[in-house]
């Protein structure tokens, strides 16, 4: 499918102005992944062009509905909306990518820069890692809110993943793109709506990146890599594996803001979907048996890479805003957009009482 972009692809490579050594080749990282996402379904011009448009129009129907039923009002004229292929989502994510891993790589540089030889083989072999993770999601992701993109940040629909799917899922076209562009454009609103959200989810990578040790991600060899794929088979991930407590300690604050982001765009689908989207029980009973359906192959990518724990970040978080809002209603419920300290706890996602006597008394 072919499914053209909105005009704003940046001028220069990621990371070449900003006299940082380049340890990721983010050029070649793009053109790996861009080539190797593939192009998704076969449709026709006309077809694409369909698609296109709606999902446009969907996301821009879905501000409203999600304003009516969440309380959160976004301002007019922040985070741009764009239909893109899977180059584009690709070319977006390297520059995701650029940004989230900056502090991390001004640590590194700092313990032990990188020169000569070394830093040029190395960075084409991060470019190429880097680009084969992201052909992989890019086949997979339907949306995504891109909270790095200057100044307020950008929403993201897939077109040909949401045609692939909505395809394989066998069900009515123009009732699952809006119900996609309903938990998308819910997460645009999240971050547009509530000011201090983006800053927050920065100073978390930046706590991340002080946390960090990169020689220590050498030690221990074989061992270790062993070890890695030893907690993967029990459940684990890579990313848990090589993370230093004081890390994990950041990761299980960032587990609990993202299930709240994902969980509250899971409800605000469902439960808007009724009153727009006459075949919402059906596309809800589909799609989460699709999430489960997945290969043994594609079971492990997930697990390598922590995809595991957002799925199930949709479920934690979703039975924990339902919680909150049958205990005490919505509006109380927005008590949790105040401010950084009024986020669930990793703990209080099980236990929404907990969430309630902490921030509500």
């Amino acid at each position: 499918m072919s499914a053209p972009l909105l005009p704003d692809r940046p001028a220069n490579e990621p990371g070449g102005s900003d006299g940082l050594p380049r340890v990721i080749d983010w050029k070649l990282a793009t053109a790996v992944g861009s080539r190797w996402a593939g192009e998704g379904p076969q449709v026709t011009r006309a077809e694409a062009d369909d698609a296109v448009a709606e999902l446009r129009a969907g996301a821009h129907r879905s501000t409203g509905l999600v304003r009516d039923f969440t309380g959160l009002d976004a301002p007019e004229g922040t985070a741009p909306i764009l239909v893109v292929d899977r180059a584009g989502w690709v070319q977006a994510n390297v520059e995701a990518f650029a940004v989230a891993t900056r502090p991390m790589v001004e640590k590194m540089v700092a313990d032990k820069p990188p020169s000569g030889l070394a830093l040029a083989v190395g960075s084409r072999v991060t470019g190429l890692e880097v680009g084969g993770l992201l052909a992989f999601l890019a086949s997979k992701v339907l949306g995504q809110y891109d909270p790095f993109h200057e100044p307020y940040g950008r929403l993201l629909l897939v077109a040909p993943n949401i045609v692939h799917v909505e395809r394989e899922l066998d069900v009515d076209p123009h009732d699952f793109r809006l119900w996609v562009c309903l938990h998308e454009e819910t997460h645009r609103v999240q971050f547009t709506a509530v000011p201090w959200m983006r800053e927050h989810l920065f100073s978390e990578i930046r706590a991340i990146s002080e946390a960090m040790n990169p020689s220590s991600l050498l030690e221990g060899g074989t061992d270790r890599l062993v070890e890695a794929i030893r907690s993967v088979r029990q459940g684990g991930s890579i990313v848990e594996m090589f993370s230093s407590p004081e890390q994990r300690e950041v990761l299980d604050r960032v587990t609990g803001m993202m299930s709240l982001l994902e969980g509250h765009a899971d409800v605000v689908m469902d439960d808007v979907g009724p009153t727009v989207i006459p075949s919402v029980a059906r596309i809800r009973k589909r799609f989460t048996q699709r999430r489960q359906g997945v290969g043994t192959l594609d079971k492990m990518l997930r697990r390598l890479l922590g995809l595991e724990a957002k799925m199930a970040q949709y479920r934690d978080g979703a039975a924990f805003v339902r919680g909150v809002v049958d205990t005490v209603g919505m509006e109380q419920f927005n008590a949790v957009w105040a401010g950084p300290e009024n986020l669930p706890r990793k703990s209080e996602l099980a236990e929404p009482a907990a969430w309630v006597r902490r921030v509500l008394g």
